[in-house]
C-alpha cells in the first residue's frame, strides 16, 4: 500500500505540476471596455490605423466591427466609421495584410448572409488613404466581387515579393484568390487552379513543404488541400501527402513546430471528428496526436502558442457549446493536458479567437469572440506571470516595410531549433498578431535567429538583450 501511495504521488508531481500552483489563466475580460452582449466571429490582429501598435479587429454578425485599442489600461474600439462598422451586413472571417505595396495593411472583411452559396452583400476590402474606404466598391474593382459565402480568409505572397493576394474560403461556389494588378483587384484563382468548389473552413499558409508560401485548407464534406508553391504557381499534393482527411469536417487550424525541430507541421481540428497534429517524415505526414488530444468536439479555433512562456508551446482548442481544452506540447511532440478553470467557458458560444500581447508586456493575451446560436460578450486571458519570465519577439518587415506574413522564424538555442510561421490568417475565421512570440526555458542561451523571408532566402540575425521585440526588414 506503501509503495502505491508513493507511486500516485510521483504521477502527480510528474503530470499535475502544472495545475498545483494556480490555474494557468487569469480571466482579464473587464479590461475590454463597453464588452456589451454581440454575435462575434473572427478575430485579426493588424495595426488598422497607422499607429506603429496592433489592434484586434473583432467581426460582428449583425453588430458592428470593432477596433479594440489598448489605451491606459483598457481596450477600447477606436474606429467608428459606418463602412468599417457595417452592423448591417454578417461579418465572420478577417484578415489582413498589404495587397498594394504601401507598407500598410488592407483588411479583408469576409461577409457571409447565408449558409452556403449564393449571398447577397459581397466582402469588404478595407484601405486608409486619408479615411477608410472600401477597395471593392470602386467601380473598376466591381467584375470580381464575391458573391459566395465563404468562411476563412488568408494572405498569401505566392511569389515572395512582398506582393499579397487574399485566399478566400468559400462554401458551396469557387474558392477566390484576389490580387492588385494594374491598380485593379482582380481574382486569379482560376489562373491558379485553385478555384474548387468545396465546403471551405479553415485555411492557412506558410512554408509548409516548399521554401515559398504554401496553403492548407481544411475542408467539410470533401477532402483537404495542400497546395504546394512552384514558383508562384499551385499543386495539390493533398493526396500524396496523406492530408485528405476525407471523412473528416475541418475546422480549426494552425502551423506550429511541434517537435521543436525548425519546422512547421500542421495542428488541424474537426468538427465532432478527431483532431489531427499532422507532423512531416520521410515525404509524407503523419498523425501524432494523443487519443486525449484527438477526442472529438464541437470544435471552432485552434490556436497554438507559448502562453506562459516556458519556451513550450500550448495549444489551445476553443469549443462552442463545450469546455474549452489546453495541452502543453513537450519535448518530441509528447502532448501534457493542462487543467483549467478560467478560460474553461463550458458552455460558452466561442466562435473565433486571436492572439496578440496587446498591452506590450511580454506575456501575450488571448481574446475569444462567441455567438452564432445567441449573444455574449467578448472574453480575454492571460497567463499570470509578468515579471517572472524571459521572451522574446521576432517582428520580420518585407521589401515594402510591411509585417512579413507567411515567412518562417527559427529560433536557434543550446536547447533546441524552434520555427513559428508569421501568422497569415489561421485559428478559424481568424489572424494572430504578425510576430514571432518566443518564451525562453530555464538555462536556454539563444544563439541566434534565421528568418525564412517568403522569397526562400534566408537571413542569419544575433540577438541582444531578451524580453524585447526586434525587428528585422527584408533587404531589397
Amino acid at each position: 500500500m506503501k509503495r502505491k501511495i508513493i507511486f500516485l504521488s510521483t504521477l502527480y508531481l510528474m503530470y499535475g505540476a502544472s495545475n498545483v500552483v494556480g490555474d494557468f489563466f487569469t480571466n482579464i475580460s473587464d479590461k475590454i471596455s463597453e464588452n456589451k452582449p454581440r454575435l462575434s466571429y473572427g478575430i485579426a490582429v493588424t495595426d488598422i490605423n497607422k499607429d506603429g501598435a496592433d489592434e484586434f479587429i473583432v467581426t460582428g454578425f449583425g453588430y458592428p466591427n470593432l477596433a479594440l485599442k489598448y489605451e491606459s489600461g483598457q481596450l477600447i474600439n477606436v474606429v467608428n466609421e459606418s463602412i468599417f462598422q457595417d452592423s448591417s451586413r454578417s461579418s465572420i472571417g478577417v484578415a489582413a495584410c498589404d495587397i498594394d505595396g504601401d507598407g500598410y495593411e488592407e483588411i479583408y472583411v469576409l461577409n457571409t448572409d447565408t449558409y452556403s452559396g449564393e449571398k447577397k452583400y459581397t466582402d469588404r476590402l478595407l484601405d486608409i488613404d486619408n479615411k477608410l474606404f472600401d477597395l471593392f466598391e470602386l467601380a473598376r474593382n466591381q467584375f470580381y466581387l464575391n458573391l459566395t459565402a465563404g468562411r476563412s480568409v488568408i494572405c498569401v505572397d505566392r511569389k515572395g515579393n512582398g506582393d499579397f493576394g487574399f485566399y478566400v474560403a468559400n462554401y458551396g461556389g469557387p474558392t477566390r484568390f484576389y490580387e492588385m494588378r494594374d491598380n485593379i483587384v482582380v481574382d486569379v484563382a482560376e489562373d491558379l487552379n485553385v478555384n474548387r468548389v468545396t465546403g471551405g473552413r479553415a485555411v492557412v499558409s506558410g512554408q509548409i513543404v516548399s521554401n515559398q508560401v504554401d496553403i492548407f485548407a481544411a475542408n467539410e464534406r470533401g477532402p483537404n488541400f495542400l497546395y504546394k508553391n512552384d514558383e508562384g504557381s499551385f499543386v495539390d499534393i493533398a493526396l500524396e501527402f496523406n492530408l485528405q482527411d476525407v471523412f473528416q469536417n475541418g475546422r480549426g487550424t494552425s502551423l506550429a513546430d511541434v517537435l521543436y525541430r525548425g519546422r512547421l507541421d500542421i495542428v488541424t481540428s474537426n468538427w465532432e471528428g478527431f483532431h489531427r497534429i499532422f507532423t512531416f517524415n520521410n515525404n509524407s505526414f503523419a498523425d501524432i496526436a494523443t487519443l486525449e488530444f484527438r477526442e472529438p468536439s464541437k470544435i471552432r479555433t485552434t490556436i497554438v502558442a507559448d502562453f506562459d512562456n516556458d519556451g513550450y508551446d500550448e495549444i489551445f482548442l476553443n469549443n462552442i457549446g463545450e469546455p474549452n481544452k489546453l495541452f502543453k506540447i513537450l519535448e518530441g511532440g509528447n502532448l501534457q493536458p493542462i487543467q483549467i478553470t478560467e478560460g474553461l467557458e463550458s458552455t460558452g458560444l466561442g466562435t473565433g479567437a486571436a492572439v496578440a500581447d496587446i498591452d506590450n508586456d511580454g506575456v501575450l493575451e488571448l481574446l475569444i469572440a462567441h455567438g452564432e446560436s445567441a449573444p455574449e460578450p467578448l472574453s480575454m486571458y492571460k497567463a499570470d506571470i509578468a515579471g517572472k519570465s524571459r521572451f522574446v519577439r521576432i517582428r520580420p518587415l518585407n521589401f515594402n516595410n510591411a509585417p512579413a506574413r507567411g515567412a518562417t522564424v527559427v529560433l536557434n538555442t543550446n536547447l533546441r531549433q524552434h520555427a513559428k510561421t508569421i501568422d497569415s490568417g489561421s485559428g478559424y475565421l481568424c489572424q494572430m498578431e504578425p510576430v514571432a512570440h518566443f518564451g525562453l526555458r530555464k538555462g536556454e542561451i539563444v544563439e541566434n535567429i534565421i528568418v525564412r523571408w517568403t522569397n526562400g532566402e534566408n537571413d542569419t540575425f544575433r540577438l541582444g538583450l531578451m524580453n524585447k521585440t526586434y525587428v528585422f526588414k527584408q533587404n531589397p
